[in-house]
Order: structure tokens, then C-alpha cells, then sequence
């Protein structure tokens, strides 16, 4: 019915910047809050960076004044853009959004399937 797709991960020398996409795609009304977590080696699954419509966002300490998340609420994109990356941000990076559909207009939450970012000298 809905399904997020993240791209734009790889591996980045430490101070390096990478941008992450996520498209939503299916039968959709609207899209609410839009977010992206990660999950390290052995890590609890964390947010990172979250946004509702209008821009509003917010941010995890550890990403604040390095990461930018932004979207595009027409194309159903959301986006982080990471900056001045360091070791401890390696991780997989998730998609995550609230979705309304328009084959019921109910409200559930979806999950991409992940994009790997290593930072690695």
C-alpha cells in the first residue's frame, strides 16, 4: 500500500557530508510527521531528526548543528542532510513517517527498510 524508500548512504572519510533521501510512494492523502532513525552495531534504534509539515523540526543532541532533516511535501520526500560526520555516526539510517492513505484515510506508521552510512578513515 505505501512503502518508504531511503537512499544516498555509503562510506564517507570522518568530516565528510552525505545527503539521505527518503520518497514515499503508494496510494497516499497526506503525510504527517516525517522522521529518520538509526541503529548502530549493537545500538538501540534511536531517532536522529524529526519534522512535521510545515518544517518544523527537532533534533537529537548528539546530530544538532550537524544534521538538517527537510521535505518536500509534494513529492512525499523527506531528506537529512549530515555534515562534519564523525565515527560515532555510523549506523543504518530508517525512514519513518505517518501516512494517511487514500484508500481509507487511516493513519499508520510506515518503516523504510534502511540505508547504511560508514564514516571510516
Amino acid at each position: 500500500q505505501v512503502q518508504l524508500v531511503e537512499s544516498g548512504g555509503g562510506l564517507v572519510q570522518p568530516g565528510g557530508s552525505l545527503r539521505l533521501s527518503c520518497a514515499a510512494s503508494g496510494i497516499i492523502f497526506s503525510i504527517g510527521i516525517m522522521n529518520w532513525y538509526r541503529q548502530g552495531p549493537g545500538d538501540q534504534r534511536e531517532l536522529v531528526a524529526m519534522i512535521d509539515r510545515t518544517g518544523n523540526a527537532d533534533y537529537a543532541d548528539s546530530v544538532k548543528g550537524r544534521f538538517t532533516i527537510s521535505r518536500n511535501n509534494a513529492q512525499n520526500t523527506v531528506y537529512l542532510q549530515m555534515n562534519n560526520l564523525k565515527l560515532e555516526d555510523t549506523a543504518n539510517y530508517y525512514c519513518n513517517a505517518d501516512v494517511v492513505s487514500s484508500t481509507d484515510y487511516r493513519s499508520k506508521n510506515w518503516w523504510g527498510q534502511g540505508t547504511q552510512v560508514t564514516v571510516s578513515s
